[in-house]
């Protein structure tokens, strides 16, 4: 078979100087073998690498939701639980309280109250038409409640609630001169409804203002009175009260105030700075602390002015380059400031004089923190008015802490005070026995928002659980949330180490960043060592978390057609006497804010927690035997803390031993290296 071959062999020409690449061309990019038909100029080959960037990060995400969307369909969901009731107000609804039988709802133009069993309708004070934005409840007895509301502008509104009706006490910050006027904050009313705090701030200052309600009064002038209830409440005086409150609120209050009006007690302001000392000598500053003048505080030092300024001029010398980074804020006015109080029960750590008459049940001082501030400052509330009440009164006792105080909580039998400061660090206070419980420490860097005491029916019954005949501390519980959404269980036993738990960690999806935290109290019928809390998330998601083993048994949701209004910060109550969730939705049409704000009608959705199978999805453990702390005698509240104290030991105990060798290896050493030394000292 013929084959063709050629005679002459190919030859490759050589390459030419003409199309060798020149280093600073900017068609470089087709060195690139697979980019050999990118043919695209500058900047456009820049913007074609940014989109294709976006879309790849956009994948990455989406890939990402799609996988925790498949993981969660794996999981095994908690079972829903749908409203077992629900009714409308008129209006938009920002806050709830329950008192007794009556739930009272704070609106865009007024107050309304309604009843749980039925959620009919019973009064409503709409006259003023002002915004209601917060309210806070507490029932006296015999039919008679007592309310704090906080209106948009910033006033304090006192009522009293009796016979379906409410009748207006007094404006508490209410002043004639409205650029004096102070707004408030916060408040708080004490268990049992005897006194009032409220956290006022103007436009250089802030002060907490403590208030002695006369409840009993009360209850005297609306038996002598029946008609004075009627006084404000109802819609037939509507017409009347728009006018003359609006124009002038504090002629409408006095003609109305047919009650007896609270007592100012205590006037807190926050910490003074600490400045240079005026004392001359440790004798002069310990006749200052003889005047009265409290421990704890940093005032009474013998610090001069000139070394605060050696120690500044110093520090600002050393790190002048940060400082010049970051710019120097400085600031001569004085900031407003948020402060965190609660009322407190009698206990070993307020004491009192035995002149002064104490009740169990009512509250005898109060703890307040203000932000950025070491010290956890109590004041007695059954102190002789002897002091001036603009006076600024010094704290009874004060408990330095080593990190500014980030929020603190004190449970529901008022035993335990928890004190979480900014360095992670968390401690318990036994009140009644007056010793620190717990001291712990979140390990990683995370940043405490919030802590709640997990109650249970001991708890809410001021009870305690115990084993034989010898009442033990009992296991106290606290739910930490973080500012990144995760949250953990601390436990600390009477004896014993205290130990962490992480129930959830912070949350991959933003949607489901947490947004509050409730504990709820245990089932009735339940033991006192099951606990539970309710969980509320930004996508709207209610859920109720078995804190024992971490994990979600039911999850609460409104119907269909509504959502949880504003989810980041929902309108919710729980109410632990009828056992049930009172939470506000709204329909889906209404979902961006905008329409949310224009909502003419908001729906309260009712959960009853007696109407779902709860108590199946929780382990049941035996019961204790329940006995009294609190009322034991003196006696067997120092065994119980000696006990106590000698179980602690037992573990340094063990460790005598070994610290004793290594002290006498040390003193060894010691002596050996001491007797080398005198031989070298010889001639």
């Amino acid at each position: 078979m013929a084959v063709y071959i050629r005679k002459h062999p190919l030859e490759i020409p050589p390459p030419s100087e003409k199309d060798w690449l020149k280093e600073n061309e900017e068609d470089f990019f087709l060195q690139d073998p697979d980019r050999k038909h990118d043919a695209l100029p500058q900047p456009f080959r820049m913007i074609n690498k940014l989109v294709m960037l976006v879309f790849e990060n956009a994948m990455e995400i989406i890939e990402r939701r799609e996988m925790l969307r498949e993981a969660q369909k794996l999981k095994v969901q908690p079972a829903k639980c749908f409203p077992t009731a629900e009714f409308q107000v008129t209006g938009r609804a920002n806050c709830l309280a329950v008192s007794g039988k009556y739930v009272f709802v704070g609106l865009s133009v007024g107050l309304y109250a309604f009843k749980v069993s039925d959620c009919k309708e019973v009064c409503a004070w709409d006259a003023v038409k002002t915004e209601i934005c917060a309210i806070h409840a507490s029932d006296l007895g015999s039919e008679r409640h007592i309310l704090l509301a906080v209106d948009e502008m910033g006033l304090v509104w006192l009522f009293c609630f009796h016979k379906e009706s409410f009748l207006l006490i007094k404006i508490l910050n209410e002043m004639e001169d409205i650029s004096k006027r102070s707004t408030c904050v916060e408040v708080v009313l004490s268990p049992g409804g005897d006194y009032a705090g409220v956290l006022l701030q103007d436009s250089t200052k802030a002060w907490l203002e403590i208030y002695r309600l006369p409840k009993d009064s009360w209850l005297k002038e609306t038996e002598k009175n029946p008609g004075a209830a009627a006084g404000l409440a109802c819609r037939e005086r509507r017409s009347s009260w728009t006018s003359a409150v609006q124009t002038i609120p504090v002629s409408a209050n006095k003609a109305d105030a047919k009650l007896s009006l609270p007592v100012l007690l205590l006037k807190v302001k926050p910490p003074k700075p600490i400045t240079g000392s005026s004392f001359k000598s440790p004798v002069d500053a310990l006749k200052k602390v003889d005047d009265g003048s409290m421990l704890g505080l940093g005032y009474n030092h013998l610090i001069k002015d000139s070394q605060w300024e050696q120690q500044e001029a110093i520090f600002c010398s050393t790190y002048r380059e940060y400082l010049e980074a970051e710019g120097e804020r400085e600031s001569k006015e004085e900031i407003p400031r948020r402060a965190t109080f609660h009322f407190l029960l009698p206990s070993q750590v307020l004491q009192v004089g035995p002149e002064m008459k104490v009740q169990p049940d009512v509250a005898a001082g109060i703890s307040v923190h203000w932000d950025g501030s070491h010290n956890l400052c109590l004041y007695l509330l059954n102190r002789p008015l002897k002091e001036k009440l603009d006076s600024d009164p010094k704290p009874d006792v004060v408990w330095p802490c080593a990190a500014p105080i980030a929020c603190s909580a004190v449970s529901s039998c008022s035993r335990y005070l928890a004190l979480a400061c900014e360095d992670a660090t968390i401690t318990i206070w036994d009140k009644h026995l007056g010793y620190p419980l717990s001291v712990t420490a979140i390990l990683e860097e995370h940043l405490i928002r919030s802590i709640h005491f997990l109650r249970s029916s001991a708890a809410a019954s001021d009870e305690t659980p115990c084993s034989g005949t010898d009442p033990a501390c009992p296991t106290v519980q606290l739910l930490v949330l973080c500012t990144d959404s995760s949250f953990y269980l601390v436990k600390a036993p009477g004896a014993g180490k205290s130990s962490i738990t992480l129930l959830a960690d912070r949350p991959e999806d933003p949607n489901l960043a947490v947004s509050a935290v409730v504990p709820v109290l245990a089932f009735p019928s339940a033991v006192s060592l099951l606990f539970q809390a309710l969980v509320f998330s930004w996508d709207g998601t209610v859920s109720l978390m078995n804190t024992a083993t971490s994990q979600i048994v039911y999850c609460f949701s409104t119907p269909p057609s509504h959502a949880v209004a504003s989810p980041w910060q929902p309108v919710f109550i729980v109410d632990s006497v009828n056992w049930c969730l009172l939470l506000r939705g709204d329909k889906q049409q209404q979902a961006d804010a905008m329409a949310q704000s224009r909502a003419s009608h908001s729906t309260i959705f009712l959960f009853d927690f007696n109407s779902y199978p709860l108590k199946e999805a929780f382990p049941k453990e035996p019961d204790l035997p329940l006995k009294s702390l609190q009322n034991l005698p003196w006696i067997e509240r120092c065994n119980i803390f000696l006990r106590d104290r000698q179980q602690s030991l037992l573990g340094l105990r063990e460790q005598l031993p070994e610290y004793w060798s290594r002290l006498q290896a040390q003193a060894a050493a010691m002596d050996k290296e001491r007797q080398k030394v005198k031989g070298q000292k010889k001639p």
